[in-house]
């Protein structure tokens, strides 16, 4: 289930949250690559138990518009493709042609539905499942139109929105531009308070500190990436799979590119992907975002129960391009490597992240202990 932020959840992002990023990637850059070329260093704490204090949250939502955004489908598309208020004229007169066409299809089966008599007394009902290629590929071509939207030029001018409230942190935002940089954040925001209950609200919130770890509140698809960058390096770190619905396995991203202020983040940062405990693997460049085929090599196909506590180990080197993933469980126990990658394209100096990959997921990590150019370069938990 989704977060619903409060405004000052929201104020406190805008206040604080970009502003780490924006300064993570520009006045520390100084002291992000000096961890990444420093000599070999013993084995420090990402993660003290307490706080996420060293890393930041990133959470999809804010910057783009998916399917489960859209909370009221019907309302919202009757309003665009009948042009009701200034903003969704703007909207209609930006719809392709296939995408008026699904969403009129959609209105047009739901009136269908609605003047339709009710069946007699012991009949079958029609099962709701009926219209759900209609109502998936209107909300499916219509969220898809919006991303372009948020991702394109400013969409506010004072006519348009003469009728719009506007959140407090949307005028701040709104405010600040052009010099504000977060083009894609305001437009998402400015389609927000148009459509205050057909479009939900974005998360800016994954991951809380419970029970010592690390945790994730299953709010939205997102990472939590380290504020510094890392090139070689040893990951060692404990973890389990609490639950899905709808499930996917725990995913940890090494060699990923930096948010920038002046660009949308990319999805899951460019990462490359390593499903922990199960050995499940994705790359997410641009020019991939496939499974990443060949560049993974399966070497033991792990056993672990993923509910259970795991002990993780990567070793990691983006000169080469090159990573080794062995899991024990439970901790303690003697590691078994599971899961080898060689690009040496993907190879990036960049932050760890922790990947959400849809909303519903629950994991935790705790004990992320980070070694920096580890001086034996081979894997020490199998031994």
């Amino acid at each position: 289930m989704r977060k619903l932020e409060s405004d000052s959840n929201r104020r406190a992002f805008l206040a604080s949250g970009l502003k780490v990023a924006a300064a993570a990637a520009a006045t520390c850059a100084f002291s992000r690559i000096a961890v990444a070329q420093t000599q070999a260093s013993a084995p420090v704490s990402l993660f003290d138990g307490s706080t996420l204090n060293g890393w930041i949250q990133l959470q999809n939502s804010a910057f783009s518009v998916g399917t489960s955004d859209i909370v009221d489908l019907p309302g919202l598309a009757a309003k665009i493709i009948n042009s009701s208020d200034p903003v969704s004229e703007f909207l209609n007169e930006d719809l392709g042609l296939a995408t008026k066409e699904s969403l009129s299809a959609f209105l047009a089966a739901g009136t269908q539905a609605a003047a339709a008599p009710a069946p007699a007394a012991g009949a079958p009902a029609m099962a709701p499942s009926a219209a759900n290629p209609l109502a998936r590929a209107a909300a499916s071509a219509l969220a898809k139109n919006l991303a372009v939207v948020v991702a394109g030029n400013l969409i506010y001018n004072k006519a348009r929105f003469q009728n719009v409230t506007l959140r407090p942190e949307t005028q701040q935002l709104l405010s600040h531009f052009p010099q504000s940089s977060n083009l894609t954040l305001l437009n998402r925001m400015l389609l927000e308070d148009a459509y205050p209950e057909e479009l939900l609200k974005g998360v800016d919130s994954g991951w809380i500190v419970k029970d010592g770890a690390m945790a994730s509140i299953g709010a939205a698809r997102g990472v939590i990436y380290t504020a510094n960058d890392y090139g070689r390096f040893r990951l060692i770190f404990t973890m389990r799979h609490v639950s899905g619905k709808p499930d996917h396995a725990a995913c940890v991203l090494i060699f990923c590119t930096r948010p920038t202020a002046d660009a949308p983040p990319q999805d899951a940062l460019a990462g490359i992907q390593f499903q922990v405990p199960t050995g499940g693997h994705w790359d997410y460049r641009a020019e991939k975002n496939n499974d990443g085929g060949a560049e993974y090599t399966a070497l033991t196909k792990s056993t672990c129960d993923e509910h259970q506590w795991s002990r993780v180990e990567i070793l990691a080197d983006a000169s080469t391009g090159t990573a080794r993933m062995a899991v024990a469980q439970p901790p303690g126990s003697k590691a078994v490597e599971i899961l080898d990658f060689n690009d040496p394209t993907a190879g990036r100096i960049g932050p760890i992240a922790l990947q959400i990959h849809n909303g519903g997921l629950f994991d935790e990590y705790k004990d992320i202990t980070i070694e920096v150019n580890p001086s034996l370069n081979d894997l020490i938990t199998t031994k």
